[in-house]
């Protein structure tokens, strides 16, 4: 088994900024992939931006790309979610989820998912 832990989210102004994280521990060999996903009330999982482990490469969502960064430190198993400019709209549950391989855009090809952690901005 997988675990995943964020933190870091919280209540934050337009225009500020945050960083996610997220702690990778257990059965980790054999992930290749780890992305960010975000839930807003009463809306679908959204892909916000995914990495390839061990070579870093990076895909992010239009709707975040130019604000926000993903990122890992493989030496601490962690994986991170810069957050700038943030507005109303990036307000939902962020989620952290590993995938052994598939899309990186597609939550149903993710095999862990983590418990998530609400970011919330305010107008």
């Amino acid at each position: 088994q997988v675990q995943l832990v964020e933190s870091g989210g919280g209540l934050v102004q337009a225009g500020g900024s945050l960083r996610l994280s997220c702690a990778v521990a257990g059965r980790t060999f054999g992930i290749n992939n780890m992305g960010w996903f975000r839930q807003a009330p009463g809306k679908q999982r959204e892909f916000v931006a995914a990495i390839i482990w061990s070579g870093g490469g990076t895909s992010t969502a239009d709707s975040v790309k130019g604000r926000f960064t993903i990122s890992r430190d493989n030496a601490k198993n962690t994986v991170y979610l810069q957050m700038n400019s943030l507005k109303p709209e990036d307000t939902a549950a962020y989620y952290c989820a590993a995938q052994r391989r598939g899309a990186l855009g597609w939550a149903r090809e993710y095999d862990y998912w983590g418990q998530g952690t609400q970011v919330t901005v305010s107008s």
